[in-house]
């Protein structure tokens, strides 16, 4: 359970460190898993020894499209952080798991459950709430709340390679490869957009370091491990703790406020969540949730 919190409260810091960086968003997205690799190959060699490569060999595709569709996860969710308020990317994100389900439905005709229609149907009317509820002129910011939903998008697709990839690859090896076609695919996205690459100061150098080892190292890391320990539904109701810690960060910390209907407005969505989550899990059993928006 303490492993449980720390992740939680570890991940909930990502977007307080891209709201922050010297760099482009999509840049920064590339220096948050380029400088977490070494540790996660690090991890992977030392755990899975000759099983690192043979993972490799044998899954090779999906590793790579579990690496592709976090970098559109990140390149957008990152964009979604500058135009839009913390909160509101976050919990936009947050939508992944509904995402996940719909995709089933459509890919596999997995029909979901009326209890998963009423979560669906919670989740977005929060998510207008959230959205119509913020007192400030709209424009990128209503660019940056889309970017959002689209970012949940692009993580249920990364959702689902690793689900496909969960019984045959170990979690260290999924992250080191997945990790380093992520990389690959945001270098050559952020060069061609012209984005400062580089931060201008050492302090700019130590944000990055910290998304990298705060959030991408430690705070995967020590989910991974809390839910190879705890039941499914304790697990997925302490991950809901995450886009709630980050919003309480980026006020404290950078001064943002939501006004009480947006406030409404995320908690609803919370819910919303909550119950597509508690539909998921009582169709599966005791299947494990996925893992949580980066």
């Amino acid at each position: 359970m303490a492993a449980l919190i720390a992740g939680a409260a570890a991940i909930a810091t990502s977007a307080l460190f891209v709201k922050v960086s010297e760099t482009g968003p999509v840049a920064t997205g590339f220096w948050r898993v380029a400088l977490a690799l070494p540790f996660l190959w690090a991890w992977s060699l030392f755990q899975q020894r000759g099983e690192h490569f043979r993972s490799y060999a044998r899954d090779r595709r999906l590793l790579l499209a579990a690496g592709l569709f976090f970098a559109g996860d990140l390149a957008v969710w990152h964009w979604s952080i500058v135009l839009t308020s913390v909160a509101n990317a976050t919990l936009l994100a947050n939508l992944a798991p509904i995402f996940v389900t719909l995709a089933a439905w459509v890919l596999f005709r997995k029909r979901p459950s009326a209890l998963f229609v009423v979560g669906m149907g919670t989740a977005l009317a929060g998510m207008v709430l959230l959205i119509g509820g913020e007192i400030r002129p709209r424009g990128s910011a209503l660019l940056g709340d889309f970017l959002g939903v689209v970012t949940a998008m692009f993580y249920a697709a990364y959702m689902l390679a690793v689900t496909g990839l969960r019984s045959r690859v170990a979690t260290s090896s999924v992250m080191a490869w997945s990790g380093l076609f992520t990389a690959a695919a945001l270098l050559p996205i952020a060069l061609v957009s012209g984005e400062q690459m580089l931060p201008d100061t050492t302090t700019g150098w130590l944000k990055l370091a910290g998304l990298a080892l705060i959030a991408q190292v430690a705070g995967q890391s020590l989910i991974a491990y809390a839910m190879a320990h705890l039941p499914a539904t304790f697990s997925s109701v302490g991950l809901l703790a995450q886009p709630v810690l980050a919003a309480i960060y980026a006020w404290m910390l950078l001064g943002e406020t939501l006004g009480p209907i947006a406030i409404l407005g995320g908690i609803v969505v919370l819910a919303g969540i909550r119950i597509a989550q508690k539909a998921e899990l009582g169709a599966k059993g005791s299947g494990a949730p996925g893992p949580p928006p980066a």
